[in-house]
């Protein structure tokens, strides 16, 4: 009987020094491995944070050049048509300065020359000589040359032609000046004076006024003559 009580002792005393063993080798072993685990989770949350950072900075750097670009572009393009203006504006200046050195010069009808000349001839001298325009050789076959322009809208270096009545067109002149008020001179060779500066306000020449011509827009500048 004492032999038996002492091995149900001895059994009893094993098994609970078994669960102790086992139970620490269960919870001491996970709880190592989640801690492990949370620090990982935590390395990796602030990598991804800084890879995020820096796909933020580099797509904002990316932006910025970008930005930075089309504005140097933008500005490339603004001071190119400021130069094409500025050189379109002296070929018309250097038009009219070619046509005021004939200032005086005797009319003189089918002339061609500073002996004499005729409105036509001067027209197609001045603009040939200047801009390298071929014109045709008299007035009513220049006034099917070039873009049709409104009184109003006249400039510089525009043709302005005139006829008697409502005939064939006779006379044209080249657009001196427009002043702030609309008022236009041109200047051309006068069968009276030769070659000479008048007012469309003219009584003599105003009623005579039909159309105006644009032999040469910045448009067709830029295209065809920015290089003479």
């Amino acid at each position: 009987m004492k032999k038996s009580v002492l091995s149900y002792v001895v059994a009893t005393l094993a098994v609970f020094s078994l669960q102790s063993c086992v139970s620490n080798y269960v919870v001491s072993t996970p709880t190592s491995y989640l801690n492990e685990y949370k620090a990982d989770a935590k390395l990796a949350s602030i990598d991804n944070k800084k890879l995020e950072l820096a796909k933020t900075q580099l797509l904002n750097s990316f932006k910025e050049e970008k930005i930075a670009a089309t504005k140097s572009l933008e500005n490339s393009l603004k001071n190119e048509e400021i130069a094409k203006t500025i050189k379109f504006t002296k070929k018309i200046d250097d038009l009219l300065t070619e046509a005021e050195s004939y200032l005086g010069t005797p009319y003189r009808y089918g002339g061609m020359t500073r002996s004499g000349i005729d409105c036509s001839a001067f027209v197609l001298s001045v603009f040939g000589s200047v801009a390298g325009v071929s014109l045709p050789r008299v007035a009513a076959s220049q006034a099917q040359e070039g873009e049709k322009i409104e009184k109003e809208n006249l400039q510089k270096g525009d043709l302005v032609f005139f006829s008697q009545g409502r005939g064939r067109i006779s006379h044209v002149g080249i657009v001196e000046s427009v002043d702030e008020e609309g008022a236009v001179k041109f200047i051309h060779a006068a069968t009276s004076r030769g070659v000479m500066i008048s007012s469309l306000t003219d009584r003599y020449w105003g009623p005579k006024f039909r159309f105006a011509k644009r032999i040469i827009s910045q448009q067709v500048f830029n295209s065809n003559f920015a290089n003479n």
